[in-house]
């Protein structure tokens, strides 16, 4: 059973909330794809409609864990400030740590994620970087506190699946007790099951399932591919060859003379 942070979990796919058609749709998602852990947006403003408050009343109706996120934040103070915000509003320790370094790519500012980590670690937060799979920066994160790591699969929102899967799988290698969540890029449930083959111990989504045509049957899709990646993982695939190997021995076969 996968922990994180002391907590255990049953279900390797996290899902994000954003986007999705309706509040109901977003509902049947959740409850499709078997998640245990849900991210969420602080929102700074509620208007006059209080939209802020019935999100937040149906999240909590889904009984769940909350993962607050500090999406779109630049810089240490804002995310920092927006994780301290997040905390109070959710009331959980839990905090997605972004901090975006390049607006076209969406990808991580990585000497600002460290640093705003070591203040999150050091006031007491659990967190969960978005980040690269650079094995120095994954060292750093841990160095400061952080117990989990979440690598990028391809840019955000971009449905590419793993860019970098000899990069992914070294950072698996060289980290083979530290949790790594796959967070960001996937598109198919094909690209899940191929990061879960590598070792990965989770996949955050949200676009890929959001903005399907049908999207809790999405989820569930997802689901399933998550599963059989991960039970392929641990039934040890094969190794791949450069030549074939005939699959029915040739001793002892018959020849005609």
């Amino acid at each position: 059973m996968l922990n994180m942070y002391g907590t255990a979990l049953q279900s390797r796919l996290m899902l994000g909330t954003s986007q999705y058609p309706s509040p109901a749709s977003l509902a049947e998602s959740v409850k499709t794809s078997n998640t245990q852990i849900v991210t969420v947006s602080l929102r700074r403003e509620s208007g006059d409609s209080l939209a802020g408050q019935h999100f937040w009343q149906m999240i909590q109706s889904l009984n769940v864990h909350v993962l607050p996120n500090t999406a779109g934040c630049h810089t240490v103070k804002e995310a920092v400030t927006t994780a301290h915000m997040a905390r109070e509003v959710f009331k959980t320790d839990w905090i997605k740590l972004e901090v975006i370094g390049e607006q076209d790519t969406l990808q991580p500012d990585v000497y600002a994620l460290v640093d705003a980590a070591r203040l999150l670690v050091q006031d007491g937060f659990k967190v969960f970087p978005y980040c690269t799979e650079d094995l120095s920066v994954a060292g750093k994160l841990l160095d400061v506190g952080c117990e989990v790591l979440m690598p990028w699969g391809a840019p955000i929102g971009s449905g590419r699946g793993l860019n970098n899967p000899y990069g992914l799988r070294t950072l698996r290698a060289h980290f083979p007790d530290v949790p790594l969540v796959i967070d960001a890029g996937i598109g198919l449930p094909s690209h899940a099951a191929q990061a879960m083959e590598l070792g990965y111990d989770m996949i955050l989504l949200n676009t890929a399932v959001a903005k399907a045509g049908d999207p809790a049957k999405m989820a569930g899709a997802f689901a399933q591919a998550i599963e059989a990646g991960r039970s392929a993982y641990e039934a040890g695939p094969i190794e791949k060859r450069d030549m074939a190997e005939p699959s029915t021995p040739v001793l002892g076969k018959a020849y005609l003379v």
